[in-house]
């Protein structure tokens, strides 16, 4: 099995950036655990700041991988390129947050990236990536 992990922007800073909303460890330290969790899977990550390089990779792995669990970042709630890309694929993609964005300021409340995912798994802090990871297996 193959998936994917795909970050959005401002999701490098994690470890650093906002502690109290999205914890103290850097996603790379994480990617080591979960990659020990899983070692009968093939984990790749990818991040990126601009949005056309997002799409770029979903449509390189959306095609032949098995799944992809993707936090967009601020692009969840802006993004209709990140919608239809999405839409396009073949592969399950399960839209992740680290913290509840229900919780959060209005405008996140809506996600354009929602109605063409798998799911939606949100508010569980790093473990909702693996929580994704787990509903592919």
């Amino acid at each position: 099995m193959k998936i994917l992990i795909m970050n959005g922007p401002n999701l490098n800073l994690l470890g650093v950036r906002e502690p109290g909303i999205y914890g103290s460890q850097s996603f790379e330290a994480y990617f080591e655990e979960l990659s020990k969790r899983f070692p009968q899977v093939t984990l790749e990550y990818y991040q990126s700041n601009v949005e056309g390089e997002l799409i770029n990779k979903l449509q390189e792995v959306g095609f032949t991988y098995d799944g992809i669990v993707l936090n967009a970042g601020a692009y969840t709630h802006t993004s209709v390129a990140l919608h239809d890309c999405i839409r396009s694929l073949k592969t399950p993609v399960i839209e992740v947050h680290i913290s509840n964005v229900h919780q959060r300021e209005d405008f996140r409340h809506h996600s354009f990236i929602s109605p063409v995912c798998k799911g939606i798994i949100c508010g569980f802090g790093l473990d909702s990536y693996r929580l994704a990871i787990e509903s592919f297996l």
